[in-house]
């Protein structure tokens, strides 16, 4: 979604062409941290496998701490509000809220998987600020 998403925007302009590629490259960065990184260090059996599955999904194999695509999803919102200022805070915010709630919903993720998921993305997004606002 958010490559796509940074696809769509760098077709506006040049500008916003380098602002996408920087965001593809950043989300990559954020997702080797998180998947290579910090998902090594927790071995957290994800909800779907035991229990009473809710929907027939593809289990990863990872573990389930913390939620990768919750963290993707509060970086990039991170990264596109650093781009598009505070007003546009809702908007990728709100989208981020949709991916985490899914992950939960959906039994792929813990509740605390999804919100540890938030906090890194977060902390990532706010890490990689000062070289965003180069892009504005």
């Amino acid at each position: 979604v958010w490559h796509l998403i940074a696809v769509a925007r760098g077709t506006t302009s040049n500008k916003r062409a380098t602002q996408a590629f920087a965001l593809s490259a950043l989300l990559g960065a954020e997702s080797l941290i998180v998947n290579q990184g910090v998902k090594r260090i927790f071995k957290r059996e994800r909800p779907t496998t035991s229990g009473d599955d809710r929907f027939a999904v593809r289990t990863p194999s990872t573990s389930s701490f913390p939620s990768g695509h919750a963290s993707a999803a509060v970086f990039a919102a991170t990264v596109l509000t650093t781009l598009d200022g505070k007003k546009s805070a809702p908007l990728w915010f709100g989208l981020a809220a949709i991916v985490g709630t899914s992950r939960a919903f959906v039994r792929i993720h813990h509740a605390s998987d999804v919100i540890g998921g938030a906090v890194v993305g977060l902390l990532l997004g706010l890490a990689v600020r000062p070289i965003v606002k180069l892009l504005r």
